[in-house]
Order: C-alpha cells, then structure tokens, then sequence
C-alpha cells in the first residue's frame, strides 16, 4: 500500500504489517529521538514521544473539537446549498421561464454531480499536499461560485455554476472523516463523526420562505464567515504530510541531508498522484466490504434524492400546498435524520464502548444500528407512498418520511464510522469511493421520478423502491457474521 505526501510518500512496508483494524495511531508507535538509534536507523524522524504536542493526536480537547466543529459547519453550509434548490426548484423554474420536468430534476440533481468527481480529486490531492490547504482553497472557491449562482441571468449559466459548486463541495464530505481520523483516537471517532455529520441535517432543512436569491444569499454569508475562520483555526492534521515537513526542516536547520520520516519516498509527486488517485477506485472495486456498503449507501442515498426531488410537486398535487408551504414537506425527513443522529451517537458512546470492555475493538461493533435501519427503510417507503396515493392528511406521509430518515441515517453513520475505523490512514480514500457511487446514483435516477410516479401513481412507485430495499436487508446481518472474515481473508486484501 503506498500513501502519498508532501514530497511523496510510501507507507507499503508500514502499514502492510498492520491488520486492516489497526487504528492509525497505532500503525506505527511513535519513538522518541533516543529510540531512533535503537530501530538502526538513527536519521529517522518521527514524533518527539508520544506525549510530542506537535502530533495532532495529543492537541487539547477544545483545539480538536472546535476543528471538528468548524468542518462540520462547513458540511453544514456545503449541504444547506444542495437541498435548498429542491424546494425551490419550482421559483427558480418560474423565474427563469422554463417548464421541463426533466430539466426541474436536473437543477437539483446538478449540484450532486460534481460529488462523482470532485472526491476522485480531493482525496489523493489531500494525502499528498495535505488536508487543511485543500479544505482552504475549495472553501474560497465556493464562496465564489455561490455569488456566481446569486447573480445568474439565465438557467444554463445557473446550472453551470452550481456544477462547480457541487466539485468544491465535495471536499469537507470528503475529508470530514480522515480529519476526525488524524485528530481522535478510536473510541471517540464516532461521536465527532456525529457531528460531523449533523451539519446536513440541520442545513438541509432550512427555511425555504425568503426566496431563492436571499437563500442563496445567505449561504454565501455563511460561506464567507466559515472560510476565514477556517484559515484562523485549521492546521494540517495529516501525519504523513506532517512528519515529512517536520523532515525537511531539520535537514535544512541542521545540514543533514540524511535526514527522513517513514513516510517519504523516492517516487515523484506525479507517480504518488497517480497511484493515490486510482486508490478509492481500487477500493471500490476489489474490497468486496467497501463495495457492499458502497452498493447499499447508493441505494439509500439515491431514494432521499428521488424523494428531495418529488417532494414539492407531490404536496401540490396531491395537498394544494404552495412553494412556501412545500418546505414542511422536508419536515419528516429532517426530524427522521435528528433521531436517527441521536440513536447512532448514543449507541456508539454507551453500547459499544461497553462491549469494547470485555472484547477487542471491531469495526463491526458499530454495525447493529445499520441492520434496524435496513428495516426502517422499506417501511417507510410503503407508508410514504400509499398515504400520499389517498391523499391522508398531509402530516401523515410526512410522518412516514421520518421513519424514511431515521432508516436511513441508522444506515449511513455506521458505514462512515465503519470505514474510518477500518481504513484509518486511507480514511478519505474510503470515503470518498463511496462518495462516488452514491453520488452517481443519487445524480441520475431522481431524473426519472415524475415520470415513474406518473406512470405507476405514487402508492406503487414508491412500493418498487421498497421491494428493493427489502432486498438489501440481508446484508447488513451478513456483515455482522461475516464482515470480519470478508475484511481479514487475504485474498481480499488490496494493496493501495
């Protein structure tokens, strides 16, 4: 496996010694200068013990959480500018004189599309060069681009550049995990990945009663305000990048051109780019666990999608709502994903941390909550879709939704907790090939949606989403009894 850094980087005899559970702080001991000498190699550089405050690992509680707290507000922005458009979609159609139904999905499903992209770049260019400085210039172009999409004179130029909006987007959900795994130590990754992951929730939910443009607006208020904070408060965290620069500098203080960490290499930033940016690929298709819950996170995410984008001419249709009463639509959804962030975070923090105390640590342990929300999922489909076919009170789809939402964050806070655990150092590799896929998925099938419900009516269609998802239940119990010997069996392992 080689990783990449500032000045390339090779982690292949590290960390192919190490089980795939390793935690990343335990890949490799951190030595004092005086142990050095012991290993044989007496120019290595590494922390200065591991009590070294330079290492990230051992920053104070207040710098770690407040860093965690800053990239979730920046995912929170990041998502607020996504699903704001959905709502909307019928406003922006109207103002620029445009009526394809097609094209209604399409506004919204633009902006997921640079999420297929933009991680293929991020998360290589981010393990060679270094998460802050990748979250810095992403951060300034979206503040750009989002003034560009509140100043469009017309729809093309609209979709355009909320396309580029969607690239630079993609980054904090990128990163968000391999930050959360260069800062806390495993068995507080899963309530920073909580919060991490909060900021969707509350930001896909906003308001959606001043307008567009002010929407718009608004989140480029935000923008601006989280990226300077974000150039005050963020530093690197990336060990790799860290030590190599730590490397560097001693041979330039002290003259010893000898001077080296473990993670650098002979390889030039181009042959480290190439392998780093084919990693999440490889990931994908040859680590059956990263493709399985790739393949499931894709399904999900492209239902609340399909839903994101139907939701508003569904409620007018069938409830006479208007385009401001359209956002309650959203209401279900949204308490769905709070609950959903509530029962992951405590089950991650109590249950197991209490069976952590009688067993070695798995990444598996997290799994459970994944299996109730597989079962959440078709349930709320069947629910949703009937009630809406009938025309029952409008608070009862909406109702139905929540079950949606808590089946599906009981679904992905596992999985993102479940990949950091498991792939520590490629954390952002990771999660960005399953970024890809859900993004794909999430981009072009909501393009068929009204012409699904008008073909099947609203109780069926969103019965055949649910027989899918029936299908799918399997396999979150299969990774419980199977997912450590799928993850461990050598013949699985992928050189990365």
């Amino acid at each position: 496996m080689t990783e990449t850094g500032s000045g390339s980087t090779d982690l292949q005899p590290e960390l192919e010694k190490q089980p795939s559970t390793t935690p990343a702080e335990d890949i490799d001991p951190p030595k004092r200068q005086d142990e050095t000498a012991e290993s044989g190699d007496p120019d290595l550089v590494d922390w200065d013990g591991p009590t070294d405050p330079h290492n990230p690992q051992n920053w104070s509680n207040a710098r770690k959480w407040c860093l965690v707290t800053l990239v979730s507000a920046v995912t929170c922005n990041i998502s607020m500018a996504s699903t704001v458009a959905a709502p909307a979609v019928p406003a922006i159609m109207d103002h620029f004189h445009n009526s394809n139904l097609e094209l209604e999905s399409f506004v919204v499903s633009i902006y997921i599309i640079g999420f297929v992209f933009g991680p293929l770049l991020v998360a290589p260019l981010s393990e060679l060069y270094g998460r802050s400085i990748i979250l810095h210039v992403t951060n300034v172009l979206f503040f750009i681009f989002n003034i560009a999409c509140a100043v469009s004179t017309d729809l093309p130029m609209f979709i355009v550049f909320r396309l580029i909006v969607g690239l630079m987007a993609s980054t904090p959900l990128t990163l968000g995990g391999g930050f959360i795994a260069d800062l806390m130590v495993a068995e507080k990754r899963a309530r920073a990945l909580t919060i991490w992951t909060m900021g969707p929730v509350i930001g896909g939910f906003l308001s959606q009663g001043a307008g567009w443009r002010w929407v718009l607006w608004f989140v480029v208020i935000i923008s601006g305000t989280l990226t300077l904070a974000c150039f005050i408060f963020v530093r690197e965290t990336y060990s790799p990048v860290l030590l190599i620069r730590k490397a560097a500098r001693l041979r330039k203080e002290t003259g010893n051109p000898k001077l080296h960490s473990k993670f650098d290499s002979s390889k030039t930033a181009y042959e480290t780019f190439s392998q780093a940016i084919i990693r999440p690929t490889k990931m994908l298709l040859f680590a059956p666990i990263v493709t399985i819950l790739a393949l499931y996170i894709a399904l999900i995410y492209t239902y609340m999608y399909l839903l994101f984008t139907t939701f508003t001419f569904i409620f007018e249709e069938q409830y006479g709502f208007n385009s401001g009463e359209a956002g309650l639509a959203y209401l279900g959804t949204g308490i769905g994903f709070i609950l959903g962030l509530f029962v992951t975070g405590f089950y991650s923090d109590k249950v197991v941390r209490k069976i952590r105390k009688t067993q070695p640590p798995k990444p598996e342990h997290h799994l459970p909550p994944m299996a109730v929300g597989a079962i959440l999922l078709p349930i709320g489909l069947f629910f949703y879709g009937w009630t809406a076919q009938y025309a029952v009170h409008w608070i009862v789809p909406i109702i139905a939704t929540g079950f949606f939402g808590l089946g599906l964050l009981l679904g992905f806070m596992p999985v993102q907790v479940y990949l950091v655990e498991t792939y520590t150092i490629y954390a952002a590799s990771a999660i960005a090939s399953n970024t890809v896929l859900r993004s794909l998925f999430g981009a072009v099938v909501p393009l068929a949606g009204q012409k699904m419900y008008a073909t099947l009516g609203y109780g069926w269609g969103n019965s055949l989403l649910g027989f899918i998802a029936l299908i799918f239940i399997p396999a979150p119990f299969a990774l419980l009894k199977y997912g450590e010997q799928i993850r461990t069996n050598p013949r699985f392992q992928v050189k990365l």
